[in-house]
Order: C-alpha cells, then structure tokens, then sequence
C-alpha cells in the first residue's frame, strides 16, 4: 500500500510515521515543508495543480493529512489549516489516483461541553475559538468532497513529544526548574481544566486503522474519560519523584493544599491535588491552562464518546495516562 504522509515532521506526524514505517506492507513517502520530507511542498501556499501532478506521479493509495498550525492569528490558522486542506481535496479530485484521505481534526470543532457529558460525533460544533473554527472548516471541506474520506477528531493528545508550550509541557517543566533548584513549593493556576488525554501513540495507532478501513465520516480519538489537570498534576509529580508542596491558586472551595507525595498517595489520578507553578516568591506564577479562559476555545470540560472509533475502526485506546506522563517527565528531565 503507497501511503503519502502530509505533515510527517509534526507532532503527530511524527508517530504517524513511526506506526506506518512498521507496517512492511506500506510503502511510505513523506511530504512537507522541511528538509528531511521525500518531497518539500507547502500545502498553505502551493497550488493544487502542482500537488495533483505529484500525486498521478506517486499514485497512493492512501493521503493522510497529519499538517497544520495550533498557534496563531486567525488569518495564519486558516492559511495552514483550512486553505491547505482545500488545497489538498482540489488535488485528489483532479488526480486520477482515487486516494482515500484520512484528515487529522481535533476535538475543538466541538468546543465547550456540559460538564459531565460525553461528546459524540453527532453533536452540533460549536468553537470557542479562531482555532476550533479553522478545523472544522476543513473537516467540512473534506466531508462535502465528495472523496473516500475519513476525519479522525483528536482530543487531547499527550507522550513523548509533547510540545513545550502545552499546559502539560509546562507543568513537567515548572516541576524540573523546582527540582533542580531545590525548590519546595510550586504555584500555577488553571488546574481546574478536564480534558481527555489520549496517547499520541495510540492516535497513531488510530490514523494506521483508519488507512486499512473503508470508515467514512467524523470519528472521535480519545479515551472516554476526562481527567483534571490538577489530577494529571498528581500522577506527574509521582512519576518525577517531587515531594514538594503543590499551592494552587485557584484552587476549587474546601480544598486544602498539601504535598505532591501526599496527592500521589491518595490515589493519583483519582485525587486532587494543588497546582504547580512557578518557584516560590521568583516569578509570577504561569497560567497552566493559557490565556485567560480557554485557549483551545473548549471550556472547562471535554470527553469523548468513543463508541464510533470502537464499532467501525476496531480501536481502543492501549496506553494509561501515568506512562504518557512518565514519558513527558523523562523527556522534560532531560532537557539541559
């Protein structure tokens, strides 16, 4: 199976490329925007008519599209995540290689949920956010193509690899500055958040199955079950070995701060624990969920209904939160 991989060099593509590589049935070419890609092109800028002339010259049997922008302006999001992917469904019209397309979405299309909710592909999209909003301009896109397509709503997607700048990134690096320092007291606010975490090896895993099925439509990658930062906070600070105090800021009525060894002994994922920040009295603590409210424009609650992904692509999520977060620590520990 020849399968053109967009966007390989990204944080998913990178474990997209990795699943596929191990499949000795794929025959894989990457293409993008950096120098180590099979073939350089810029989806955000390119024509479609140079992107169908690559296409007839490699026949693939499967694009998967992993390319596009978490950060920015308005105008550069929809560039890198809307344009492209016109770009991308004008150019397997045009083609004769009858591809089918498994584009990477994200959960927020759907932005803001009730908490306690599971969010199904059924629901009305509603983004909070420019973000949101260029993301599902493309799943539109693609699903009114008229092409064999399947787009893959990611939650949130944690491991190695995790980029620096999430809230989970940060988190690992406020508790490295701490350690390493000898700090006994970490601050941060925006603990409260709940999202679903999925692996990013298990996305992987996801878009691989999705190559090989003949599902078409939207379909959710997550775990089904959301989980508070505060309480990803507990797992990480086991897993790091920090048995320092853990001060919230924000920290919900009633509750009383303690230490990360303490959280960690009441039971890790399932307990609560305070926020980690910044070195004590140093800096202004970080505002672990972003500027203020949302940044990802999803409120403070998201779980997937992952029903869809089990039923018509036979996947399940494999990997537990605590490995994601210990392979976060190990990289961030690492860091110089």
């Amino acid at each position: 199976m020849r399968v053109l991989l967009l966007g390989a060099n990204g944080y998913l593509g990178r474990f997209v490329a990795d699943r596929l590589l191990a499949d000795p049935a794929v025959q894989l070419t990457a293409l993008g925007r950096g120098d180590d890609a099979d073939v350089r092109f810029d989806l955000a800028t390119g024509s479609p008519g140079a992107l169908t002339r690559f296409l007839n010259a490699v026949h693939p049997g499967v694009v998967i599209n992993c390319a596009g922008a978490t950060r920015g302006g308005a105008r550069d999001l929809t560039r890198h995540n809307t344009v492209a992917v016109a770009t991308v469904c004008e150019a397997l019209r045009r083609s004769g290689c009858g591809a089918r397309l498994v584009q990477l979405g994200c959960a927020a299309e759907y932005g803001p949920s009730q908490p306690g909710s599971s969010t199904a592909e059924d629901a009305v999209p509603r983004p909070g956010g420019p973000y949101g909003v260029s993301k599902l301009a493309a799943t539109e896109l693609v699903l009114g193509s008229g092409l064999d397509a399947v787009v893959l709503r990611v939650f949130s997607p944690v491991g190695p690899g995790t980029p620096a700048g999430s809230p989970l990134g940060r988190l690992a690096e406020a508790m490295r500055r701490a350690m390493q320092s000898g700090d006994g007291e970490l601050k941060l606010s925006g603990l409260g958040v709940q999202r679903d975490f999925v692996d990013v090896r298990d996305v992987a895993r996801a878009v691989h199955a999705a190559s090989l099925s003949a599902a078409q439509g939207a379909i959710n990658i997550g775990t089904g079950r959301a989980v508070r930062l505060r309480d990803a906070a507990a797992v990480l600070a086991r897993v790091a070995g920090y048995g320092g105090a853990l001060h919230e800021l924000d920290a919900p009525s009633g509750y009383v701060p303690g230490s990360a060894a303490a959280a960690a002994r009441n039971g890790g994922v399932g307990s609560v624990l305070a926020s980690v920040g910044a070195p004590r009295g140093e800096m202004s603590p970080e505002h672990l969920g972003g500027p203020y409210p949302y940044p990802d424009g999803c409120g403070s609650w998201q779980q997937a209904d992952v029903r869809t992904a089990r039923d018509r692509l036979g996947w399940r999520p494999r990997i537990n939160l605590e490995e994601s977060l210990a392979d976060i620590w190990m990289e961030a520990a690492c860091r110089i």
